[in-house]
Formats: C-alpha cells, sequence, structure tokens
C-alpha cells in the first residue's frame, strides 16, 4: 500500500508538470512519514538529503559544468570544429562526420550532452544546411552525436553513477572510451551513405598549410583531454583534481590566450553555472533519501522478484538493466533515472557477479540514448530551444542513430572488453 502511495503521488504531481525534485522530495517525505511512524524522523530524512551531497566526488559536477560553460561562450569550441573539418571536411559526407568528430572532441573537454549540441550544433548547424543536407538529418545528428560527451570521460553521468553505486571513477572514465569511438565510426559510416545516397556535395580539400593552422590553432584547446585522460591516468590528478584544473586551464584560455571573455561575461557565466549545480545537487540530495526510503520498505527486492531476475543470469541482468534505463530517460532526467534505478539493481548486479565498471558504462550509455530519444529526452528540448525548430522536425530523422546506438549497447553486452579492454590494461586488471 505505502509503495503505491509512494509513486503515485510522484506520477500525479509529474503529470501536473511540477519539477522533478519535487516528485522526489514527496515521495521520499510520504516514505518517511509512513515507514518510520510520523514526523518525527524527517532529522532522518534531512541527514540522508545531505550525506546525498556530501561525497568528495561530486565536486567535479559544478567544476566540470563551469569549463564545459566557459569554453562554450569561447574560442575553444570553434577551434576544435576547424580542426576536424580540416581533416574530414572534403569526404563524402565530410561535413556530417566532422560534426559527429566535433561533438566527441567537445565531449572530451565538457562531459555535457546539452554543452555539446550548444557549443558544436550552433556554429555547424548553418555550414550543412548551407552544404545541403536535410535539416531533420542535420538536427538528429547533433543531437544523437552528443551522447558520446556521455561516454567520453569526462562524463558527468558516470560521475553520478560513481557516487551513487560506489565505483571507481577513474574506471569508468577509461572504459567509456571505447564505445564513444564506435558509436563515432558508427555515425561516420552512416553519414558517408547518407551523403552518398542524397548526392550532397563535398567541401574543398584543405591544403597541408590550412590544416597545419588548423592544428596549431586547436593546440590549446586539445590540452584539455591532456589534462583529463593523462593527469588521471599519469597519477597526477584525481578526477575531482583534473577537473578543477580544467576550469584553470579554461579560465587561462579564454581570459588571457584568446581574450574571448571579461570579468563580466566571467560572472554571468559563474551564475549560470551555480544555477545548473543547484539543480543537480537538489536531484542528487533528494534521490538519497529516496533511494533509502525504497531500500527500507525492500521495494527494489519486490520488483525485482516478480520479474524473477534473480534466474535471468548475467545477460538477463544485462538486457533488463539496459531497458528499464533506456525507457526511463525517455520520460525522466538522466540524473534521476541514475538516482532512483542503481540502488535497485545494486543487489542483483552484486549477486551474479557483474563488473561494475560494464554496468556503469552501459547504464551511461542508456541513459544517453533515452536523452535523445522521443517523446521527453532531455536533449531533444536543448536542440528545440536552441535552433529554434518544431519538435517533430527534430525527432524526425533520430530512428537510425537510436538503432546504432542500442547496436552499440547489445555490442556491449555480448563483448565486454569493448569497454574493459582499455581499463584492464590501464589497471592491470
Amino acid at each position: 500500500m505505502m509503495t503505491w502511495m509512494i509513486f503515485g503521488t510522484m506520477i500525479v504531481l509529474l503529470m501536473l508538470g511540477f519539477p522533478m525534485m519535487i516528485p522526489l522530495i514527496a515521495g521520499s517525505l510520504i516514505g518517511f512519514v509512513g515507514l518510520f511512524g510520523g514526523f518525527g524522523q524527517l532529522d532522518t530524512m534531512v541527514q540522508q538529503i545531505l550525506g546525498g551531497i556530501r561525497p568528495a566526488s561530486l565536486i567535479a559536477v559544478p567544476m566540470f559544468i563551469f569549463a564545459a560553460d566557459i569554453m562554450t561562450r569561447g574560442q575553444s569550441a570553434t577551434r576544435l570544429i576547424d580542426l576536424v573539418m580540416s581533416f574530414v571536411g572534403h569526404f563524402k559526407g565530410g561535413l556530417a562526420i566532422a560534426t559527429a568528430g566535433a561533438c566527441t572532441m567537445f565531449g572530451a573537454v565538457s562531459g555535457s550532452t546539452q554543452a555539446t549540441v550548444v557549443a558544436v550544433g550552433g556554429p555547424l548547424r548553418p555550414r550543412m544546411l548551407k552544404a545541403g543536407y536535410n535539416d531533420s538529418f542535420i538536427l538528429a545528428l547533433i543531437v544523437n552525436s552528443s551522447d558520446i560527451a556521455f561516454l567520453i570521460p569526462p562524463s558527468i553521468g558516470m560521475i553520478i553513477y560513481g557516487v551513487v553505486s560506489g565505483t571507481s571513477i577513474s574506471e569508468l572514465f577509461i572504459a567509456g572510451i571505447g564505445p564513444g569511438l564506435l558509436i563515432l565510426v558508427m555515425f561516420s559510416i552512416y553519414s558517408y551513405f547518407y551523403a552518398l545516397r542524397n548526392n550532397v556535395p563535398t567541401l574543398p580539400k584543405s591544403t597541408w598549410a590550412e590544416r597545419r593552422q588548423a592544428v596549431l590553432r586547436a593546440l590549446w584547446p586539445l590540452g584539455f583531454p591532456a589534462i583529463i585522460i593523462g593527469g588521471i591516468y599519469g597519477g597526477i590528478f584525481s578526477p575531482t583534481e583534473a577537473a578543477a584544473a580544467c576550469v584553470l586551464y579554461a579560465l587561462f584560455l579564454e581570459m588571457v590566450i584568446f581574450r574571448e571573455m571579461g570579468l563580466k561575461q566571467l560572472y554571468s557565466t559563474a551564475k549560470s553555472t551555480g544555477l545548473i549545480t543547484a539543480v543537480v545537487f537538489i536531484l542528487v540530495g533528494a534521490g538519497a533519501a529516496f533511494s533509502y526510503v525504497i531500500s527500507f520498505a525492500q521495494i527494489p527486492q519486490h520488483i525485482l522478484g516478480s520479474i524473477g531476475i534473480d534466474e535471468m543470469g548475467q545477460y538477463g541482468v544485462l538486457f533488463t538493466i539496459s531497458i528499464a534505463f533506456f525507457v526511463g530517460c525517455m520520460f525522466v532526467d538522466p540524473i534521476v533515472v541514475i538516482l532512483i534505478f542503481v540502488p535497485i539493481f545494486a543487489p542483483v548486479v552484486q549477486s551474479v557477479g557483474l563488473d561494475p565498471v560494464l554496468v556503469g558504462t552501459i547504464i551511461t550509455l542508456q541513459v544517453a540514448i533515452g536523452s535523445a530519444t522521443p517523446p521527453f529526452g532531455c536533449d531533444i528540448f536543448t536542440a528545440i530551444a536552441v535552433f529554434k525548430r518544431p519538435y517533430v522536425e527534430v525527432v524526425k530523422g533520430t530512428p537510425p542513430f537510436i538503432i546504432m546506438l542500442l547496436t552499440t549497447a547489445v555490442l556491449l553486452i555480448f563483448f565486454p572488453q569493448i569497454a574493459l579492454f582499455l581499463r584492464d590494461l590501464a589497471f592491470n586488471k
């Protein structure tokens, strides 16, 4: 009865249009009052909320958001785009391939799908329209290529998963590289055949002098992956320290080297980051309290027991997790889905002996796919806001990309070394 009351209240509040933090807090409140005997235990609820945002690893989240925001408003994103364009722009479908590549490179310095949509989509969509690409293809390519940013380190989704599940964030980061590059290859092949089928003209080939100039211009922004990947796996930084170093480096580039940002712009950027961080941390805190409630009520055991997940084996568990996270993120913010579902599946993952890094990589991929999937994927609405295009036009071209992304998820389940090879190599496992 209590379970129905908790989830029923949350569903009603969502349908009434309340932001997700309200249903989470309301569900937690009902659980604490109903399960612990009145309002006397609300101090425990507050302790759980504060405990949810206490892990030091979470400091990396606002840092990476701040660094991405600085780069989006400066020159770093444009220089990375120009670098990719100079090498692949002349191929058939080269502009589309460059867009997917630029999303990958920007993902390697931002960790945010929505920041990638803005930073890469803004300058490249007009170029693709001018080159003769259909707008529905362009929008779908940008929205789905931004998913790569959720996998290539640094990944905000992986940080949240690592904190909730107690998994090494450093191992998660490096495990995301293989699947991210695989998706880039798939999108590039599809873009080539799309351009061939639709007879999209190619761009003039850049000279080696132009490529050399593009490389030189992009050297400073390419320092971000060096700081993140080289710093973490070279033993210089922890993931949290790498995030702080990224902010300092972004400020140095945009304020000192490129002179693109002044104190006024820095203030507005910091304020924007503060607002986003506040929302994220409220969700994390409320999610921690909600996880405590559902764990105490043994809701995960009842739900998973009813579908017989204990008898499914490793493959069955991975497919069940994939479906749950994919469907959940079609309707709800990815961070919320991670906060709610990870504690539900954690006991089963442990009991069947799955590698939590593999599970985290698959979960991160699924929430990225769900973020770009109708009806309510958050990246879809980011694209609608940024490009001022109707909903139907934004989602029209997504099915081929969703199929490729889901194919990657299936490949990860059957061939886990796609994710774990680099992890095993880096950590001698």
